[in-house]
């Protein structure tokens, strides 16, 4: 019963224990948790107490943190937050001295905020750390206004007021580099405006506000003489460029005018080598059309008296066969000379010539039907039928001798009859004119016939007996 009761009461204890051990770790857990301390990025968290040394050796006040987390020791260690939100601070500046003993009045605004550059965040953390924000802000205050007196002495009122930017930066390095050992830093300057109670900076104000519309006068007075210039150049150039392009233009005119005059002469001179090689052509064309018409015409006068003898001989041989070959003849060459004329008149003459021809033919054929029935009255013999038709055409034969002489012209005669023999010499000479005629016999050998032996025979080896016609004929004739 004891045994199992001491038993009970080592179960407790230990159970005791095991939940003691328990809370004791939640215990634990909890303050690791609870002082795990997480810095937000506007603000830096500082650890003061026992944070260690630095890196020389020396023991360090304070650790700075910025972004990050910590773990923070009980009761060894504390924490604190710095914030860095901007400070603005205005700064109303008067009776600044200036270098050259003017005193201005510079309004300004200042912008600052804790650093976080680690040497300037340590005296931050050291400086600023249990400061409220409007103490923090009076300090910079204090300092800012300090450096922009010793700035302004150390400048003249051009240099403030005509470069600002050099004023800006002089104001940054001194003002930042005093804030800096308190832990702030310099985010922006801003002048807002300076004045003086001389009225100096009005006056500059106005010397500058003068030259400024005196450069602007001349300004734009030099811009209207180089835009007067510039126009009148403009323009010069323009009619300058114009003339030239006009010359140009009057010189590729006359150039193509030449070209053109050119051109036309040369078509002239080639149109007229047409015309006078055509010309010539033509002339030599007709040359030769009338040198073949002279030929033709040679030709046609030849033929005409081979013609007009084969006529002759046709009348007193067989003229029904001459007379047809007179008509072909006629017929041809009538046609040859039409169609060197025109086609198309040839065709018409030809076809002309040849129902003439057909006429003739037709006529001779009649002729010759006739001349055989002669033949065949005169019993078959043919030169018989020749003598009948010979002794037909006697009279015409005979009017021929007689046209011989018919048109022989005797302007003015005059003769003195001198009665020679009793006889008047005027018979004589008209007797031998007519004795000069040609008598039938002659005419017919001529023509290669004989004359008929019932018109008598005439002996050609007697001599002809003188007659005193004759000799009359021979004496020339006296003219008045």
């Amino acid at each position: 019963m004891s045994v199992l009761s001491l038993s009970s009461g080592a179960v407790g204890g230990i159970v005791g224990g095991v939940i003691a051990g328990v809370i004791l770790l939640i215990m634990l857990v909890v303050i690791l948790a609870t002082r795990y301390k997480k810095c937000p990025s506007d603000k830096v968290m500082v650890i003061y107490g026992r944070v260690g040394k630095s890196s020389d050796g020396t023991t360090r006040s304070a650790k700075c943190i910025h972004g990050g987390a910590a773990f923070i020791i009980p009761f060894i260690q504390g924490y604190s937050f710095l914030d860095l939100a901007p400070i603005s601070i205005q700064i109303d500046l008067k009776n600044a001295l200036s270098r050259q003993n003017i005193r201005i009045d510079v309004p300004s605004r200042f912008t600052v905020a804790i650093s976080t550059e680690p040497g300037v965040m340590q005296n931050a953390a050291e400086r600023l750390r249990s400061l409220p924000i409007n103490e923090i802000q009076r300090l910079a205050e204090d300092i800012i206004f300090g450096q922009l007196r010793l700035i302004i002495a150390t400048m003249d009122i051009e240099e403030i007021n005509t470069n600002r930017d050099k004023f800006l930066d002089a104001v940054s390095l001194n003002v930042e580099g005093e804030l800096k050992k308190i832990g702030l830093r310099l985010i922006n300057v801003n002048v807002t405006d300076i004045n003086d109670e001389s009225g100096y900076i009005e006056a500059l104000g106005k010397e500058a506000a003068a030259k400024a519309r005196n450069d602007a006068k001349i300004s734009v007075a030099e811009k209207d003489r180089e835009g007067s210039i510039g126009e009148a150049t403009a323009n010069t150039e323009m009619r300058i460029k114009v003339a030239n392009a006009n010359s140009k233009a009057i010189e590729g005119e006359n150039a193509s005018k030449i070209l053109i005059s050119q051109s036309n002469a040369k078509l002239r001179e080639a149109e007229a080598d047409a015309n006078r090689a055509a010309q010539s052509a033509e002339f030599i064309a007709e040359a030769r059309a009338n040198e073949e018409a002279y030929k033709a015409e040679q030709q046609a006068e030849i033929m005409r008296a081979k013609r007009e003898r084969a006529t002759l001989e046709a009348d007193v041989l067989v003229n029904a066969e001459i007379q047809k070959q007179k008509a072909e003849i006629e017929a041809e060459a009538e046609a040859e000379r039409i169609r060197r004329k025109a086609q198309g008149e040839a065709d018409a003459a030809y076809a002309m010539r040849v129902a003439e021809a057909k006429g003739q033919l037709e006529i001779l054929s009649k002729q010759a039907e006739g001349f055989g029935k002669i033949i065949a009255a005169a019993g078959g013999k043919s030169d018989d039928a020749v003598k009948m038709l010979i002794a037909d055409k006697m009279t015409d034969l005979v009017s021929m001798q007689v046209e011989a002489i018919k048109n022989l012209k005797i302007d003015k005669v005059t003769v003195w009859d001198s009665m020679q023999n009793g006889k008047p010499t005027t018979a004589n000479f008209l007797s031998g004119m007519l004795g000069a005629v040609p008598p039938l016999n002659e005419l017919f050998k001529m023509n290669g016939m004989e004359l008929p032996q019932y018109l008598g025979k005439v002996d050609d080896s007697a001599p002809p007996a003188p007659t005193e016609a004759a000799d009359a004929a021979k004496k020339p004739a006296k003219k008045a």
